[in-house]
């Protein structure tokens, strides 16, 4: 099994995979203040690598609390299978969290564009605002020019395979092991070398839930170029004939499977156990919880790209920042925008928060995962992220669509014809929702 190195080991515990409350969170390390004085911040935060551990937003907190004893934030975890659920009850209650920590798709194209969420323009004024990337600043911008996010790390999502597995199935002639990457006729390759040696299920699309889609929409738009939307994000592509090959592609190839009751997180389960030989559901951030929570997964895990038609693939990026739920409160929001100056505008601090994240800073930051084995691996991923098309107008139904889609082409239903519905449908709610946006 690959070794952990040691930033993991010191920063990650088996906590991480438990669910946080807010007494967890701050209890005993809140300094004392004057009665009355305190102004009290909700912060909710998806589990972005540490940011779901206790320990880890515990620290953060602590520091925050130590320099600025006036604020009290109360932390609660929530997950990608109740998040956005939670989210919504505590909205329509009049009881959203000041403060949330998640990504564009949700922050930009989800709940700013509802009109939910402050806008943020003011915070990347700073210099170091001045310093985020280009496609970062983009993808947090909404197009009515209001910034709804101000990101603090992002990653390029990959595949894995059981490297131990491809060697004994003769199958590692089929990757380029210096570049992690790989053809789609050498996926086919793989797959038929695994089936050959006896591995029946070589990898499984899963098709329960939107969690995990980023796999599912890369694996597919990687196999023949194809694209989900377009480059200016006005319309959904995902019925083009290039994404409708690789559908084809995948429903016919023995080794892969359609699951239709496989959540990501199970995918990636059998891929750990050993069931399945890759999975489309991987980043840095994952091997790091899956070796902790798994200590005794016995193969070597080798991340990869997907596959493409010409070996140069375009991967789904993930952008994670904070956002500002708009309660009518001017001084919680000034308290809130006080926290993401805190956490993002000194070298020091917001390293803290980069690393607390097992990604990559939005920023120069020099020297951050040195000698640092593992990361340094996965940092080549960073050269192959291509559009952040998660913005798109429509996108939450297009997310809940997709899966969908996937489930009635693994049930043996007609792919273009599905693929088509999906895209129609996808296409009339971004009309819908551009007007909606427009009279407000």
């Amino acid at each position: 099994m690959k070794k952990l190195i040691f930033m993991c080991a010191a920063l990650f515990t088996a906590a991480c995979l438990s669910a946080c409350s807010r007494d967890t969170v701050t209890e005993q390390i809140q300094p004392k203040a004057e009665a009355g004085s305190e102004t009290e911040l909700s912060f909710w935060t998806f589990p972005v690598g540490n940011w779901g551990n206790p320990t880890a937003v515990s620290s953060l907190i602590a520091g925050f609390h130590k320099e600025h004893p006036e604020i009290h934030v109360t932390v609660e975890c929530v997950d990608y299978n109740s998040g956005d659920k939670k989210i919504q009850e505590a909205v329509s209650q009049g009881k959203a969290p000041d403060l949330v920590f998640e990504g564009p798709e949700r922050l930009v194209a989800g709940w700013g564009n509802e009109g939910l969420l402050a806008d943020l323009s003011d915070l990347w004024e700073s210099d170091a605002a001045g310093e985020i990337y280009e496609n970062i600043r983009k993808a947090c911008q909404h197009t009515n020019g209001a910034y709804y996010e101000y990101p603090v790390c992002m990653t390029a999502h990959c595949m894995a395979v059981n490297y131990d597995l491809f060697k004994k199935a003769g199958a590692l002639k089929y990757i380029d092991e210096e570049t992690h990457t790989w053809t789609t006729k050498d996926f086919i390759k793989a797959v038929n070398a695994l089936k050959a040696y006896g591995h029946e299920q070589a990898g499984a699309v899963y098709c329960c839930g939107q969690s995990g889609d980023q796999g599912t929409r890369a694996l597919v738009n990687n196999l023949y170029g194809g694209t989900f939307t377009d480059e200016a994000h006005s319309v959904y592509t995902a019925d083009s004939e290039e994404n409708i090959k690789a559908l084809v592609l995948l429903k016919k190839l023995k080794g892969i499977t359609f699951e239709p009751d496989m959540t990501a997180a199970d995918e990636i389960a059998s891929f750990c156990s050993g069931e399945l030989a890759m999975t489309f559901c991987w980043n840095a951030s994952i091997e790091i919880t899956q070796t902790v929570s798994h200590p005794e997964l016995d193969f070597e895990i080798f991340p990869m790209a997907f596959p493409s038609a010409d070996g140069r693939p375009s991967l789904q990026g993930g952008i994670w920042g904070f956002g500002i739920f708009d309660n009518g409160d001017e001084k919680r929001a000034e308290a809130a925008k006080t926290f993401i100056r805190y956490m993002t505008q000194n070298d020091d601090k917001y390293k803290r928060a980069v690393l607390t994240s097992f990604y990559w800073p939005v920023r120069e930051l020099k020297h951050i995962y040195e000698n640092d084995d593992l990361m340094t691996e996965y940092s080549m991923f960073m050269q192959y992220m291509g559009d952040y098309y998660q913005v798109t107008p429509g996108w939450d139904e297009a997310r809940k669509g997709w899966w969908k889609m996937l489930q009635k082409a693994g049930n043996g239903e007609n792919i273009p014809a599905a693929v088509h519905e999906f895209a129609q449908q996808a296409n009339a709610d971004l009309k819908k929702e551009i007007e909606s946006a427009d009279s407000r």
